[in-house]
């Protein structure tokens, strides 16, 4: 069995990504699921890129609030660990 291997200055468990960027990415470019790409999350990302371009930029609302969420709520990365502060 092999130790889990921790990045320096991060504690065990959290993410090296920011829930602060990925909430100001998701308000100012959550209509191409920036937010959702830098933490991981493809699909996610991918779908809101589609929705807003369906919509003709109506989609923009999901990114603007689910940046909102993430700084308020925090949020997890593509391999489940919490967004550091």
């Amino acid at each position: 069995m092999t130790t889990p291997q921790y990045q320096p200055g991060y504690a065990p468990g959290y993410s090296d990504k920011s829930k602060v960027v990925a909430g100001i990415l998701g308000i100012l470019l959550g209509t191409f699921g920036a937010g959702r790409f830098y933490t991981g999350h493809t699909k996610i990302a991918v779908l809101q890129l589609v929705v807003s371009f369906v919509t003709c930029g109506l989609g923009a609302f999901w990114g603007l609030i689910d940046g909102i969420l993430i700084l308020v709520n925090g949020g997890t990365d593509a391999q489940g660990r919490q967004l550091r502060d």
